[in-house]
């Protein structure tokens, strides 16, 4: 097996103020299959650090740095088990890697200091999370995306009154291009008429930028009642005919 790496670091070069992104990128060979580890942390003169672990684009565990504890997420999709590869990533690295990575930022913050903060506002989607069913439990997924700086503030309704229980947010979560993405789950009971909305406030936005669901129940409605009308018609119909066309046929014949 073998397990090339690089150490990337991110900056201003990234259109990015007041930040830095360390990643390590490592290419591994099980067998004959390549796999992709990625190890993140990035860091905010703020006080914000987020530290993360990838195993083929899935998040293996993420630091914890309020408790100073690793929180495994582990997919069990993952095979071969890829543990043995970062079992030697400890808390303590991601600590040490804390540090120097507030150091970078500090240094960056000092040639940025009269340099407006870029900010890329928030793309937002809401959908259901199952199918629609009328009467049973499902979740409504707000899916906040390509934000910048990670700070959002994510508020429920439901028929224009605020929701709170039922309501839980994720963690923000870093893409690629050094954004941020973050979900916001409503657990709730849908029914016919309710209107949920999602509304989103950002630095980047001049105004809330909100979404809006209700139960689209046109393409629930499974009764066989219609159906059943029209296929009798229909035969009723058919019958009509065929007698007209009897009667006709056997006055012509006498």
């Amino acid at each position: 097996m073998s397990i090339p790496s690089v150490m990337t670091i991110g900056s201003s070069d990234m259109k990015r103020s007041a930040v830095i992104v360390l990643m390590l990128h490592a290419c591994c060979g099980f067998s004959q299959i390549s796999h992709e580890l990625v190890y993140s942390m990035g860091c905010f003169v703020n006080g914000t650090t987020d530290a993360q672990f990838k195993f083929d684009n899935e998040e293996i565990y993420f630091v914890d740095f309020q408790n100073e504890k690793l929180i495994y997420t582990v997919p069990i999709s993952i095979d071969p088990d890829p543990y043995p590869i970062w079992a030697n990533l400890k808390l303590e690295d991601s600590l040490d890697n804390k540090k120097f990575c507030f150091f970078l930022t500090n240094e960056e913050a000092k040639y940025e200091e009269n340099s407006p903060e870029e900010r890329d506002p928030p793309e937002i989607m809401l959908f259901l999370s199952q199918e629609l069913e009328l009467g049973l439990e499902n979740k409504l997924i707000c899916f906040v995306n390509h934000f910048y700086p990670p700070s959002v503030d994510v508020r429920w309704t439901k028929n224009g009154h605020p929701v709170s229980e039922g309501v839980s947010l994720s963690r923000y979560y870093l893409n690629k291009d050094q954004t941020f993405h973050q979900f916001s789950t409503l657990t709730f009971t849908p029914s016919e008429g309710d209107i949920y909305s999602c509304t989103v406030e950002h630095s980047a936005l001049e105004t809330p930028k909100t979404r809006i669901w209700e139960p689209d129940v046109s393409d629930n409605d499974t009764s066989p009642g219609p159906d059943i009308y029209c296929g009798v018609g229909l035969c009723l119909t058919l019958l009509m005919v065929a007698a007209a066309v009897f009667l006709i046929v056997k006055a012509q014949n006498e």
